[in-house]
C-alpha cells in the first residue's frame, strides 16, 4: 500500500489495561464535550481484557480509594465513574452501607471489565505489537511524520496501522532475582492463581519478599492448604506497614506532579527515598497484624505452619524431580537451613518495561537522560530530535521524571486528559498538518 493510500489515524495506544483504558474514556468524554473526533485504536496482545488476574485473591482489597478511578479526579461527572458502575449493577446501596473506601480487588476489576466492554469498538485484543518503524512522508524533507505500527494478529497475520501519535503503556513487568528462571516450581506472584490449580496438595511452599504481595500470598496459601507449611523469607527483621497517612498521600495529589517535575534531579531523588514507604517493599497494617495473630496462635498451639524467617535470604535453589530444596541463610549469623520444599513463589516486585524498546530506528530520535531514562515533557510526551515529529507518550515508565504516581492509579485519571489535551493541541496548532499522507 503506498504512503497515500495508507490510512493514518490521529493516536495509537499500545496496551489497553488501566492506563490506556482511561485514555480511551478521556478520548470519548472530549469527543461528545467538543464534537471533535480523534481518530484512535488501541491494541492488546491478551484476548480479552485483564489486570493482574494471577493475583486477584479473595479477600484482598485496593490500596488506593474508590474515586481515584478512571475518571472521577478528572470529570467527577462521568458515566465512568465507580459509582456509576456501582449504580448500573444494582449495589451501589449496598456499597455505601459497606462502609469502606477501598473495594475489593475483584471487584475493582470488574469494574475495568465493565468500563473496557462499553469502549469494545475502540480496541484490538489479540494483537501484539512486534514493531514501530518511521514512516517517511513523501516531499516531507526528510522528516519523520507518522509511525508505522506492526502488529501480529491471533490468527499469525502482520497488519500494519500507521499513526501520527503513539502512546506507550505496555504495563509492568515481573522482576526476578538473577539468574532464577521460572518453571513448574520456580513462580512469579502474578502467576499464583494460574499455577495453584494443576499443584498437587504441597507440603511446604516458600514465598520469598517482604512486600504487599508477599504478604498476600503468604496468607492465601496459609488459608488454602490448612496441611502445608508456609515459610515467608526476607530480609528485614518484619514486614513494614505502608505509609498510608494523610499528609504522605500529597505526594499522590495532581499538583505534586507539577512539583516534582520541575524540582533539581536531587530534590526529585530525596523526594522519591522519603517517600518510598507509601509504595515499595511495604504491607498494609491490618494484613501484618493478622500474619502475626495467625502466626503467635499457632505458637501458643505448638504447631507452627507459618514460619517467618526473617532477617534471611535464600542462598541456593536446587531442582530435584519431586520439588526444589532450598537454602536459606540467617543474615546475622550466616547460620544456614535446609529446606525441602514443593514451590518457591517470589513476590519480588515489579518494573516498568523500557518504552522505547518496541520503537527501532525512531527510539534512537528519542532523547534520555544521564540516567537512561527516557527523556519526558510535562504532558509525558517523549522529547524526540527534530525530524521526528510525530508524537510519542508515555504512560508507566515516568517515575523519574513526574514521580511515585507514575504506575499507580491515583493520577491516571489527571494523566490521561493532559495527554489528550496535548495531542489535540497540536494536531490543531497545525504542527502535524504538513504530512503529505492521507488519511
Amino acid at each position: 500500500m503506498s504512503s497515500a493510500e495508507q490510512h493514518v489515524h490521529d493516536l495509537v495506544g499500545i496496551g489497553f489495561g488501566p492506563s490506556n483504558l482511561a485514555l480511551a474514556i478521556a478520548l470519548q468524554e472530549r469527543q461528545e464535550r467538543t464534537g471533535d473526533l480523534l481518530d484512535a485504536v488501541f491494541l492488546e496482545k491478551q484476548p480479552a481484557f485483564g489486570w493482574h488476574r494471577g493475583m486477584l485473591l479473595e479477600g484482598t482489597t485496593m490500596q488506593v480509594s474508590f474515586l481515584k478511578d478512571l475518571v472521577t479526579m478528572r470529570n467527577p461527572t462521568s458515566p465512568f465513574s465507580f459509582l456509576c458502575y456501582l449504580q448500573d449493577k444494582g449495589r451501589l446501596l449496598d456499597f455505601i452501607n459497606h462502609k469502606t473506601m477501598f473495594p475489593s480487588r475483584m471487584e475493582f476489576h470488574d469494574y475495568l471489565e465493565w468500563a473496557a466492554a462499553r469502549l469494545s469498538e475502540r480496541v484490538e485484543y489479540g494483537s501484539e505489537v512486534v514493531a514501530v518503524t518511521p514512516a517517511q512522508a513523501d516531499g516531507a524533507g526528510g522528516a519523520i511524520e507518522a509511525l508505522d505500527v506492526v502488529v501480529r494478529q491471533a490468527d499469525g497475520t502482520l497488519v500494519t496501522r500507521r499513526t501520527r501519535n503513539l502512546v506507550l503503556a505496555t504495563g509492568l513487568e515481573p522482576v526476578l532475582p538473577e539468574g532464577v528462571v521460572s518453571d513448574e516450581r520456580v513462580w512469579h506472584s502474578e502467576d499464583l492463581l494460574d499455577k495453584l490449580p494443576s499443584l498437587p496438595e504441597p507440603r511446604r511452599i516458600v514465598v520469598v519478599g517482604a512486600g504487599q504481595s508477599a504478604a498476600e500470598v503468604t496468607e492465601h496459601l496459609h488459608g488454602a492448604f490448612p496441611q502445608a507449611e508456609v515459610c515467608a523469607v526476607f530480609s528485614k527483621y518484619g514486614y513494614t506497614p505502608a505509609d498510608d497517612s494523610s499528609f504522605a498521600n500529597r505526594i499522590f495529589d495532581a499538583v505534586a506532579v507539577d512539583h516534582f517535575y520541575t524540582a533539581p534531579d536531587e530534590v526529585k531523588a530525596r523526594l522519591r527515598a522519603y517517600h518510598a514507604s507509601t509504595n515499595y517493599s511495604v504491607v498494609d497494617l491490618d494484613l501484618i497484624d493478622e500474619l502475626y495473630r495467625r502466626h503467635y496462635q499457632e505458637k501458643v498451639q505448638g504447631k507452627e505452619r507459618l514460619r517467618i524467617l526473617n532477617a534471611s535470604r535464600l542462598t541456593g535453589v536446587e531442582r530435584d524431580g519431586s520439588g526444589v530444596r532450598v537454602t536459606v541463610e540467617f543474615l546475622p549469623t550466616g547460620e544456614r537451613t535446609l529446606l525441602e520444599a514443593d514451590v518457591i513463589v517470589y513476590a519480588t516486585g515489579y518494573r516498568p518495561a523500557d518504552p522505547l524498546n518496541l520503537l527501532g530506528e525512531a527510539g534512537r530520535l528519542c532523547e534520555r537522560l544521564p540516567g537512561g531514562g527516557v527523556r519526558l515533557d510535562r504532558d509525558y510526551r517523549v522529547v524526540t530530535a527534530p525530524e521526528l515529529r510525530c508524537g510519542i507518550y508515555v504512560q508507566g515508565a515516568s517515575e523519574h521524571t513526574h514521580g511515585l504516581t507514575s504506575t499507580l492509579l491515583s493520577n491516571t485519571a489527571i494523566r490521561v486528559g493532559e495527554i489528550v489535551e496535548s495531542v489535540a493541541d497540536r494536531l490543531r496548532s497545525g504542527s502535524l498538518d504538513s504530512y503529505a499522507l492521507s488519511r
